[in-house]
This record gives structure tokens, sequence and C-alpha cells, in this order.
């Protein structure tokens, strides 16, 4: 069970550092790089942006973040040292409220992002981006800090692991 639960620790661990990265990435670089363009061609990125992601190497970090770290806690519940447990069940909570916050609210304003259509025919361009940008930007820093804060307690449940083999 311990090579298990290491394995799940571990993964765990690496998807909450790349959801960590790109969340974060957004919220110090794409985001205010993005700020300059005009209404149409900021809606135009956003809209290629969310096309281009959904991806497998987005998926599996996005989804093994949480599948690993419950992995890991479930695996941790059955070993005689559950020192490392708590740690990695702060981590868990941490990615479901990445992946909560990314579901419940970044995706519907990437929905609403690409329902509006082909940016040159927006009738008001200014009012999406508008009503889109500043919630984004926010639940994208909601979800960055989530994640850094999850990638920390998976750390410290691995290093936990490993002071007690």
């Amino acid at each position: 069970m311990a090579p298990l639960h290491l394995i799940a620790l571990i993964a765990a661990l690496l998807s909450a550092g790349l959801m960590a990265g790109l969340f974060t990435g957004y919220s110090y670089s794409v985001m205010p790089g993005l700020k300059i363009l005009d209404d149409r061609a900021w809606i135009a990125a956003l809209q290629h942006i969310n096309r281009v992601i959904i991806n497998g190497r987005f998926m599996t970090a996005f989804l093994g973040s949480v599948v690993f770290a419950l992995a890991a806690v479930i695996l941790g519940c059955f070993l005689d040292d559950k020192s490392a447990l708590p740690w990695t069940i702060a981590g868990l909570v941490c990615n479901l409220v990445m992946f909560i916050g990314t579901m419940a609210k970044n995706v519907p304003l990437n929905d609403r992002l690409e329902a509006a259509g082909d940016p040159a025919a927006i009738e008001d361009p200014a009012a999406l981006r508008g009503d889109v940008e500043e919630p984004w930007i926010k639940w994208n820093h909601v979800r960055g800090i989530a994640s850094l804060l999850g990638l920390a307690a998976l750390a410290w449940a691995l290093y936990t692991t490993g002071l007690n083999a």
C-alpha cells in the first residue's frame, strides 16, 4: 500500500504544480499582457485560448490534481503512519477549490465569450468584456492561490512521508 500511496502523492503534487503554474502564470503575465488589446481582440484572444486549452495535457493535470490527491487520501487512510494524512487532505481540499472554482466560475464566463460568436459581429464588445474580464481575473486569482496552497500542502505531505519512511 505504501508504494501506491507514494505514487499517488507524487502524481498529485506534480498535477497541482502544473495547475499552480498555469493559473498563476495567467495572473502575472497572460491577463496583464492581454489587457492592452482592444475589446474585440481581447474577446478573440480569450476565445482562442479557451478552445486550445482543452487538450489531453491540460485535462490530465486538471483532473489529476483532484483524482490523484483523492487517491493519496484514500490510500493514506490505510497506512500505519498517518502523519501525512492531514496535509494530503488539505492538498485535496485546495485542489477541489481550484476545480470547483474553475467549473463554477471561469468555465461559464468562457462559455459566455464563446457564445458571443465572431468578435467582429458583436454589437457591444466593450459591454461583454466589462461583464467578463474582472470576474474571470478574480476567480483566476482564487484558483491560482488555491493551487499554490494545494501544492504546498502536498509537498509537506510528501516531506512528512519521507521523514517517517
